[in-house]
């Protein structure tokens, strides 16, 4: 027998952490992995679109499951007095993020100008995806002024936009389509 996907256990705002602590579905530990999440979709759509080529398309599924880990840490409410890291955040996976990104950024032409997102279709969507995880990385600085959120989480997050930011200039780039510059005083 296939369970059922309500449960009305939420119909009152409030929802199970991770662990069975209930929390207000607005509060800043929610909002924070409700961001993660958000981006996480976001960036199943650009995997998913078929523009997007296979290495690129491997490493936001490798990003995918690694926001999966940091949205079940930000979930899980930690023990008083007990600071708790992000267990799959190891060093070697900053290094591999930072590795895309200066792998990305050898290929794609030095800009000497701000770049308005845009482009082409698939370039807009790692712009839009990248201002999602800015948010997403502004709820989890809101949760850290309230408990303890591993700095690793944090810096992970600044990371991962500016992987989304040179990730679109790539894709500008290999189309050939020219990047949308900004023009002051227009």
């Amino acid at each position: 027998m296939k369970s059922s996907l309500y449960t009305r256990t939420g119909d009152d705002g409030t929802t199970s952490l991770v662990g069975g602590a209930r929390a207000k579905k607005n509060c800043a530990r929610l909002e924070a992995y409700g961001a993660i999440d958000e981006l996480s979709s976001y960036l199943g759509a650009i995997a998913s679109d078929i523009r997007c080529e296979s290495e690129l398309q491997g490493q936001v599924r490798a990003v995918q499951n690694e926001l999966f880990n940091v949205g079940a840490y930000l979930a899980t409410r930690p023990t008083v007095g007990e600071e708790q890291g992000c267990a799959s955040l190891t060093p070697e996976k900053m290094s591999q993020l930072e590795g895309w990104i200066d792998a990305l950024d050898e290929q794609t032409p030095k800009i000497n100008a701000f770049i308005l997102p845009g482009g082409s279709e698939l370039a807009s969507k790692a712009h839009l995806a990248r201002v999602i995880c800015r948010r997403a990385e502004r709820r989890i600085i809101d949760l850290s002024d309230e408990e303890y959120v591993d700095p690793n989480v944090i810096a992970y997050i600044n990371r991962l936009s500016d992987y989304l930011f040179i990730a679109a200039r790539y894709i500008n780039f290999m189309r050939g389509v020219n990047e949308v510059v900004w023009q002051q005083n227009k």
